[in-house]
Formats: structure tokens, C-alpha cells, sequence
């Protein structure tokens, strides 16, 4: 297979380039990397000196792709199918875009905070990071009022990058009743055929979330 992603099953941003991937059947080599390793680590590096994953290996061009955006965007452009994932529409592709950003920014990263502040010992004050959540759910219920998925012309980058922020989110800051459109919506993408592949892949890494005691006892091994 000339793709081959580096990953793992836990990771927020391996779960929104795994999505974009499963959404199209787009075949790959999936390669587990434990960052405690030291040569799995160097490789890694190797392939993308920030050390972080997801990356993407095209033996095609023998190019590394990194950033879970770029990625996607790499993938609709030269191994698109079905789902096109960026529209060609100039305006719906800036509003897919924008929205890609906003789930990245204002929940995936206070919820990375959130986690990160949990496994340093939980030292830290986050409760502006859970308001930060609180308030993006809010804007991301208006927005959806009357939608499917956050472009109306169907799913989306941004609906692969709502997946995993919303779905680690919701174990830090619940969506409850408050935002029908966004509870609504959630249940949508845990049940989209894409992401529930995601979850059944991580079902048995789970244990080792800092917050499984949180986790709805459904995606538990």
C-alpha cells in the first residue's frame, strides 16, 4: 500500500485522520508507535522532527505529511473518494475550514490541557478550560440548528475533527440537554460508520485514558 500512517489508538488527532481515512475506505498501513520506545520515538522524529503523530507516509511521492488538517487535506486531494471532505466550493470549503479550526482550538485543546494537567498531578486551575468548552458547545449547538453535519453539503474535515474533541470532551464537560443540536449531533458521529471503527480500534487502549472512570461505559473494553 503506498500510504502509511503513524499513530496510535488513544491519540485525539490520530482518531480525526483515522476517521477521514475509514470514511473513504482509503487503504493504508497502520503502524502502532509507542512513544516510550526510544527507536520507535527516533523514527518518528526522523519522519517529522516535532516528534508528534499522526504522520503519513506516501511511498508514491515519498513525501511525510504531518498535522492531522494537513493530512486530511492531503488525502481529498490525492486519494479522494466518495466523501470529499474539503468542497469544492470556495465559501463552503472556508466555512469547513474555519470549523475545522474552532472544534481544534476551543475544544480539542483546552481538553488536551485538561488531560495533561490530570496526568501531571492535577495541579493546575481548569476551570477556564472547561468554560472554554462549555462556551464552544454553545456556538456549535446554534450552528447546528437544522444541520446533519456542521457543512450542509455533508460530512466533512470539520466533521472529522468534531469526532475526537467531542468525544474526550464529553468526558471532561458533559453535553447534556442544554444543547440538543450538539447532543444530537454526538450520538451522530459515535454512530457514523467512520468513527465507530475509530472507537472499536481504541476500545482496548481506553483503560489507559487518565479519565476512564468518566468514559460512558459503552466504549469500555
Amino acid at each position: 500500500m503506498p500510504l502509511t500512517l503513524y499513530y496510535h489508538p488513544l491519540s485525539s488527532y490520530c482518531h480525526k485522520v483515522l476517521t477521514a481515512l475509514y470514511e473513504n475506505d482509503t487503504p493504508f498501513t497502520g503502524v502502532i508507535v509507542n512513544l516510550g520506545d526510544a527507536r520507535e520515538r527516533a523514527d518518528l522524529v526522523a519522519r517529522w522532527p516535532i516528534g508528534k503523530f499522526p504522520v503519513i507516509h506516501d511511498a508514491g511521492s515519498d513525501r511525510n505529511v504531518a498535522e492531522s488538517s494537513i493530512i486530511i487535506e492531503y488525502l481529498d486531494r490525492f486519494f479522494r473518494g466518495d466523501t470529499v471532505l474539503i468542497p469544492t466550493d470556495i465559501d463552503d470549503a472556508l466555512e469547513v475550514r474555519l470549523w475545522d479550526r474552532i472544534f481544534d482550538t476551543y475544544v480539542h485543546t483546552p481538553m488536551q490541557e485538561i488531560v495533561a494537567d490530570r496526568i501531571g498531578g492535577s495541579r493546575g486551575d481548569m476551570a477556564p478550560r472547561r468554560q472554554m468548552i462549555a462556551k464552544a458547545y454553545g456556538m456549535i449547538d446554534t450552528h447546528l440548528e437544522g444541520r446533519d453535519w456542521i457543512n450542509r453539503p455533508g460530512f466533512s474535515l470539520a466533521d472529522c475533527a468534531a469526532a475526537p474533541s467531542l468525544f474526550y470532551a464529553h468526558v471532561l464537560v458533559p453535553i447534556g440537554a442544554g444543547t440538543p443540536n450538539l447532543k444530537a449531533y454526538f450520538d451522530r458521529l459515535v454512530n457514523r460508520p467512520s468513527y465507530k471503527r475509530v472507537l472499536e480500534e481504541a476500545r482496548p487502549f481506553f483503560q489507559y485514558f487518565p479519565f476512564v472512570e468518566n468514559l460512558d461505559k459503552r466504549f469500555l473494553p
